[in-house]
Order: structure tokens, then C-alpha cells, then sequence
């Protein structure tokens, strides 16, 4: 299969990700499109994104210049997690995320912070932790206005907690919610208002396109935030989703958001396609295509949200060989709109169309 952005199109066995934009699936040859401008940001309505990983930042050029060239958002895939940040109690490690904030602002790029309250990824000290209440709510007070002042007026954004929630609406079990109770999370919101007031602050979840219930519950959780003035500005709609997902439920995702009246982030985007998780599973052009649909899709239906609205779209890494998902699933997987060689894909054409 061939596709085309441009009209000036060639083939050619030398391939080069950063010369030509490149569309297909396969080792043969691939039509190599040579444009002015080809920047995936630029050709978007609202801003794009990657979360990115340090290692690859600093020793793979490939991969860095593919985030400097297409994205004009990065959020940090892990080097602002708790545990990479804060490894022992007196501790606190910013060389990796200072790095990433160093690179955004000689690069131009927004950065979203990821994330200062989560159930996983956690040091031991915190797993370990004996202390009576009070000394709990010390202890994330400290975490969350370190990190943010240590940030301040470099991040642009938070997600402040992240997946508060099961699937079926109920609150999920955690060191957090034991040791401090349900509603510690509004005061994660209140901590880091308070530490950088210009900061937006996002609740982030996954499970929005296939959970009624979980919308539900993190409609009442906003709602309930509005009513007690807690400072919130944004909803995270993680959407890592699978190929076969439908335009209802896509809508039906997006659609609620918007509803909230809050920014809304599509905010760790990638699509699979080895649903039954096919070992040695070869990434064909029927796939792409199909892959190719689903991003074209959810591109679409955001891009029809109002303007004021639109945080933007965050892809989870950058390359198939980047993703997090074959080794999550056990089985090969290609969900990104990159391949492991940077190439472009076609759900990266997709994406161009989705948002015209």
C-alpha cells in the first residue's frame, strides 16, 4: 500500500526519517515525500505531544531529533514519578527531569508534568512507611510543594493524581486512601495550587472509552470539586485503546469530557493491534490501516471539542520500538504512530487528517 501526503512523492531504498516523510508497513522500498514543512505540530490545530523517556533522550539521537522535529508538547514518561524523584525520605534525585525541562526550554517545547500522586511506582521508603496520620499528610505535603516549587514556571502542567479510580467507579485500594482517607486527593490539588498557582492541574485515568462507570465517577469527583472550589483545570483521558474500538465509544469518551467544562487531554494516546496477543505477530498493511482508522478517529472527534478546550494530544512514546505495550502484554505489538526505525506510519498521515 502507498500513501501520500504531498504530490512530490519518490521511491527509494535509502531511507531517512528525518529527510522524507514515510508511510507504510513493510522492508520493501516506501514512497519518500520531501516537504517544506513537514512537522506533525505545525500541521495540527492544537498542540501534539510524546512522553519521553530520558535514556533514549540522551543516547539516541533518532529518537531525540523525531521529538524536537514533531512534537511541541512532552510530558515525561517517568523521570517525574515519585520514586525516580524522591528514591529515599531525605532524598530527592532532579538530574533526569532537569535534563528533560533543560531540553524543553532550549527546544521550545510545552512540558507536562507526570504525575506527583499515583498508587504504583512508589520507593519502598513510602510502601514502609509507619507513620500515624498527620505524619502521612506531612509526608505527601512535602513531596507534592517540593516538587512543584522545584518546578515552578518550567512545567506547565501536572497531572496531580493519577488512577484514583476502578473500573467500575469504586476507589481503588492504595497506601494513599488507607493511611489518609478518599478524599486526600482534593487535597493533592490544594498542595500543588498552592506551590505554583499558574500550574494547570489535571485529573488523569484510563478507561474512559470503555467504562461508564468510571466516567460517572470522575464526572461527581469534578463536580464535587467545582462545589468546594478545589482548584482543578483539566481531565486526562489516557486512551491506550485496541484497533477494534468503536466511533460510539470514542465519542462517548471525548463527549464527557468536554462536558466537564475543563481542559481536556487525550493524554497517553496509542492504539493496538495484537488483541489476541500473537507471538511473532507481523505488523501488515491491513493492521495500519485499521490502526490508521482508530487515530483518524479520535483525532476527529477531539478536534470537534471547543478550541478553549483542547490541551491537546500526548502520544504514549514515540516509536513502536519505545512503547510500553508489547512488554505489558507479552506479545509484539506496533500501537504508535512511528516504527521502530522513526518511519512514519500510516496512522501518522491519519492523525494530519483527523485534524483538518
Amino acid at each position: 500500500m502507498i500513501y501520500f501526503l504531498m504530490t512530490v512523492c519518490f521511491f527509494s531504498t535509502a531511507v531517512s526519517a528525518m529527510a522524507f516523510v514515510s508511510f507504510g508497513t513493510s522492508s520493501f522500498p516506501r514512497p519518500q515525500c520531501t516537504v517544506a514543512d513537514s512537522s506533525l505540530y505545525q500541521l495540527m490545530p492544537f498542540p501534539m505531544g510524546a512522553s519521553v523517556g530520558i535514556s533514549r533522550m540522551k543516547n539516541n539521537a533518532r529518537y531525540t531529533e523525531v521529538v524536537r522535529k514533531e512534537f511541541n508538547s512532552i510530558t515525561a514518561e517517568n523521570a517525574m514519578k515519585f520514586r525516580a524523584l524522591h528514591p529515599a525520605e531525605n532524598t530527592y534525585q532532579w538530574a533526569d527531569a532537569d535534563f528533560l525541562v533543560d531540553f524543553a526550554q532550549k527546544n521550545g517545547k510545552r512540558l507536562h508534568g507526570h504525575t506527583l500522586n499515583w498508587y504504583q511506582y512508589l520507593p519502598a521508603w513510602v510502601n514502609n512507611f509507619s507513620g500515624d496520620s498527620i505524619a502521612w499528610e506531612n509526608m505527601l505535603k512535602d513531596h507534592i510543594q517540593t516538587v512543584v516549587t522545584h518546578f515552578k514556571g518550567k512545567v506547565t502542567s501536572w497531572d496531580v493524581v493519577n488512577e484514583y479510580f476502578n473500573d467500575d467507579g469504586t476507589i481503588r485500594p492504595s497506601v494513599w486512601v488507607k493511611n489518609l482517607g478518599p478524599d486526600y486527593i482534593a487535597r493533592c490539588f490544594q498542595y500543588a495550587h498552592e506551590a505554583d498557582p499558574a500550574a494547570l492541574l489535571f485529573y488523569n485515568d484510563y478507561g474512559h472509552e470503555y467504562s461508564s462507570a468510571k466516567r460517572t465517577a470522575i464526572g461527581k469527583l469534578i463536580n464535587s470539586f467545582k462545589e468546594r472550589k478545589i482548584p482543578i483545570h483539566g481531565i486526562g483521558m489516557q486512551f491506550h485503546m485496541t484497533y477494534t474500538l468503536t466511533d460510539a465509544n470514542i465519542s462517548a469518551a471525548i463527549d464527557f469530557a468536554a462536558a466537564t467544562g475543563l481542559k481536556v487531554h487525550i493524554s497517553e494516546l496509542d492504539v493496538r493491534v495484537n488483541n489476541n496477543k500473537v507471538q511473532g505477530l507481523t505488523f501488515t498493511d491491513a493492521m495500519a490501516a485499521q490502526q490508521a482508522d482508530r487515530y483518524r478517529q479520535v483525532v476527529k472527534t477531539y478536534n470537534a471539542i471547543p478550541k478553549s478546550q483542547q490541551f491537546g494530544i500526548t502520544t504514549w512514546n514515540v516509536g513502536d520500538a519505545d512503547s510500553w505495550v508489547p512488554s505489558w502484554q507479552g506479545a509484539p505489538d506496533y500501537p504508535l504512530p512511528f516504527d521502530a526505525n522513526y518511519l512514519r506510519k500510516p496512522a501518522y498521515k491519519a492523525i494530519i487528517e483527523g485534524g483538518k
